[in-house]
């Protein structure tokens, strides 16, 4: 395996690196650290988690110098929260530097006033920031990107998602036509692919695809939720699993509203984020579960995405996401760093196939059932199709009197049947039994030969 000081980074990023205490590069910074080094542009798709933010933050800033007096690489993020963390690991970074590397956060919320003037007197040497807020300065002429190299858009399925790409399709018109563009993205749909044509010419397309589609460290649960009240449910759950620190994902703003309210009525101090809360207040929010001051959190899918909050030890999915990849990025909010995670997902009957995509994509759900207060291990939600299977290989006498045992029947015809089945089941265990000893004796018999 490569190590970060075979990659030839610049001094302070390898002392920055080791006081993070990164041991080993992960996959996709393996791959993508010499290419971006090298001035190559890139396509990056990877999970959440895998290491995204530095495999474009080292090899950029290692090429960034303090001598030049200009913008030299520009960073769009599709949320203020994802940009904030992205810029705090940048300063971190830069911190290590003996020459002031100037980064600068340009995210709405914060005051318009007071960034005008700070790039009147000072053109930062690194932009990170939402587009929208990006390209506000750069409409005032306070910020100027002509000079910029490199050009990052941060979870570009996200920005599409969530309507910005036409801000940042703006942006990029603004630099200059020589460009190295990288762009990041858990997924790349197909409506991205006409911007990626437009400004990228034959790039290096690395696609890292998760060795585990969630944490080996992760315990996932499924819970059915027919004939019970979902929000009381939520609770009890809270109440069992004593989490260190829970996240409730719901896929609507007015879900979470209901289920915030519900914890509230039960005495629980709970937090809430989604797209309808002020900037002000995301951020005070925020802060506050970062100081553990709320141990339980009711987000949309904002807080998978857009959203780093460390030490989660549960996950509990309300509903089941409609766009079901996000089910990895929700449950990829626990069991990080190699932590144990606890991931629990309420259905109902009408997500069924849901489900089954999610099992199809290599997902492996335990079944689990709220019993008497406590949580309890239950049957597989496949037994009945089982128990038909079983039904359809009967023997077609037994099969016969299966379906006269659902009329009226006389006393002791139950047993009847029971014991006819018991029965061929025997003999097919015999005939199985007896077919195996043959080829174990035929495979002895061939060795022998040989």
């Amino acid at each position: 395996m490569t190590t970060f000081k075979q990659m030839d980074l610049a001094d302070y990023l390898l002392r920055a690196i080791e006081a993070k205490g990164f041991r080993q590069p992960t996959e996709v910074q393996e791959r993508l650290i010499p290419l971006i080094k090298n001035g190559r542009s890139v396509v990056g798709q990877s999970q959440t988690g895998t290491g995204k933010t530095h495999t474009f933050l080292l090899p950029l800033m290692s090429r960034a110098t303090a001598e030049k007096d200009e913008v030299q690489v520009v960073v769009t993020a599709p949320s203020r929260e994802l940009a904030t963390q992205i810029y705090d690991e940048a300063l971190r970074l830069a911190s290590f530097s003996d020459e002031e590397l100037r980064v600068s956060l340009l995210v709405g919320g914060t005051d318009k006033q007071r960034q005008l003037e700070k790039l009147e007197n000072n053109q930062p040497h690194i932009v990170i920031g939402t587009p929208g807020r990006i390209l506000d300065m750069l409409n005032e002429q306070a910020l100027k990107i002509h000079t910029a190299s490199s050009f990052v858009i941060d979870e570009a399925d996200m920005t599409l998602d969530m309507g910005f790409l036409k801000e940042v399709d703006q942006i990029a018109g603004k630099l200059p036509e020589k460009l190295q563009m990288l762009v990041f993205s858990a997924t790349i749909p197909e409506s991205l692919r006409p911007f990626l044509k437009k400004y990228m010419k034959n790039p290096h397309i690395e696609v890292v695809a998760s060795k585990e589609v969630i944490s080996e460290t992760i315990e996932n649960w499924l819970i059915s939720t027919k004939g019970q009240n979902s929000n009381q449910l939520i609770a009890n759950l809270l109440r069992v699993g004593h989490p260190y620190l829970a996240i409730i994902f719901a896929n609507t703003k007015v879900r979470v509203d209901e289920i915030t309210e519900y914890l509230k009525t039960q005495e629980f101090k709970v937090a809430k984020i989604h797209g309808d809360i002020t900037p002000r207040e995301r951020k005070r929010v925020m802060r506050q579960i970062q100081n553990l001051e709320y141990q339980f959190v009711v987000a949309t899918d904002l807080a998978a995405r857009g959203i780093d909050i460390e030490g989660v030890s549960h996950i509990i999915n309300a509903e089941v996401p409609k766009e079901l990849d996000f089910f990895i990025h929700r449950v990829g909010r626990t069991g990080r760093q190699g932590l144990p995670g606890t991931a629990i997902t309420l259905y109902e009957p009408g997500d069924e196939e849901a489900i089954v995509q999610l099992e199809k994509m290599g997902i492996v759900f335990q079944p689990k059932e709220f019993r008497k207060g406590e949580l309890v291990d239950t049957y597989d939600r496949n037994r009945r199709k089982q128990r038909e299977k079983q039904t359809q290989e009967l023997d077609p006498k037994i099969k016969g009197m299966v379906k006269k045992k659902k009329k009226k029947i006389k006393p002791g015809y139950k047993k009847k049947i029971k014991q006819a089945i018991s029965e061929q089941e025997r003999k097919q265990r015999k005939i199985s039994s007896r077919t195996l000893q043959r080829a174990d004796r035929k495979k002895r018999r061939d060795q022998f030969k040989k």
